[in-house]
């Protein structure tokens, strides 16, 4: 499908409103090839019950104790972070069934991802409690804590930058579970991780092909919205109590960082839409696009020192093991 702007003369007749009615042909199509290729599953078969038992309270069971976790301290750490982030779904239903409306097909693919979206924090929840993978008093009181903060779009400037941010960020919650999985140490985790990371690829995919066709619409704010949330993208769960000390252990991990975040979340993406090519700009998409690429020379730079400063760390590590 190609679209046109050339009805529409001047750029600031571009209201969230005008392009959320011009891109609802383009998501009625994506929805559809969604739905053709997703495929449903049931998240209880992903949890081994059989090795669950009673905590101590009500149950008269036994207490949490981390010896009885099978999962690497690392591992720990990001299945926490990423529960926490999956439990705030209705945070984000809220905020894209607000943006998006729930008629329509906006409406439609609103209301099939949030349901979607649910399966993860099941699962995960059931595994980790089943399991006794991490400490669940902590967890709960976590989860109270974040929920009652609530979340908000880091980027409410306009309908563009809420969709340039969950492009880039299903990618980068895609990575953060995999690479969990990798790292946990328990197959059963990685299993259960990998198909939750295969949701939010395709979801990933739906996103970023609205972000294309809404390049072609009206580029010069398109550009500008993937400007400011490149430059300043977080994770949505940064408000997770203790989240700056979770992300270090996450990054030192191998999980996530600022090497994978530059290799694996933002050049795919903005290699896909074409970022740097991007023809007919007027001067302040011209503007954005070259700080977009400054920005990502600077952050490979940075990262590539982060590298070199891991690598000495596991090589000091690697000479006191064998010393």
């Amino acid at each position: 499908m190609t679209l046109s702007s050339d009805h529409i003369s001047v750029k600031d007749t571009w209201t969230d409103a005008r392009l959320l009615f011009a891109l609802e042909e383009v998501v009625e199509k994506e929805l559809n090839r969604h739905l053709a290729v997703a495929k449903d599953w049931m998240p209880h078969e992903y949890v081994p019950w059989s090795e669950g038992r009673n905590f101590d309270g009500p149950l008269g069971g036994e207490p949490w104790a981390p010896e009885q976790s099978k999962v690497t301290d690392v591992g720990r750490t990001a299945l926490v972070v990423n529960l926490l982030t999956e439990d705030n779904l209705p945070s984000y239903h809220h905020e894209i069934a607000t943006l998006f409306g729930r008629d329509g097909a906006w409406g439609t693919w609103v209301h099939r991802w949030t349901a979607e979206e649910g399966r993860h924090g099941i699962v995960m929840r059931d595994y980790l409690l089943t399991t006794r993978a991490v400490d669940p008093v902590q967890l709960e009181n976590f989860r109270m804590q974040h929920m009652s903060e609530g979340f908000e779009f880091d980027h409410p400037e306009s309908m563009l930058h809420s969709v340039s941010y969950v492009a880039f960020q299903e990618l980068a919650t895609r990575i953060s579970h995999r690479n969990t999985g990798h790292h946990s140490g328990d197959p059963v985790c990685d299993r259960m991780l990998s198909r939750i990371a295969t949701d939010e690829n395709l979801h990933m995919v739906f996103y970023r092909n609205l972000l294309r066709a809404a390049f072609e619409l009206a580029p010069d704010r398109t550009m500008c919205a993937v400007r400011d949330v490149v430059v300043n993208f977080r994770m949505p769960g940064h408000g997770i109590p203790g989240f700056e000390r979770a992300a270090a252990r996450m990054a030192l991990g191998g999980i996530y960082n600022m090497r994978i975040h530059h290799d694996d979340v933002l050049q795919p993406v903005l290699r896909f839409l074409k970022v740097m090519e991007v023809p007919g700009l007027g001067p302040e998409g011209q503007r954005a696009q070259e700080e977009v690429g400054m920005f990502m020379n600077g952050l490979d730079t940075e990262a590539r020192k982060f590298d070199e400063r891991l690598a000495a760390r596991l090589a000091r590590q690697a000479a006191r093991k064998n010393g």
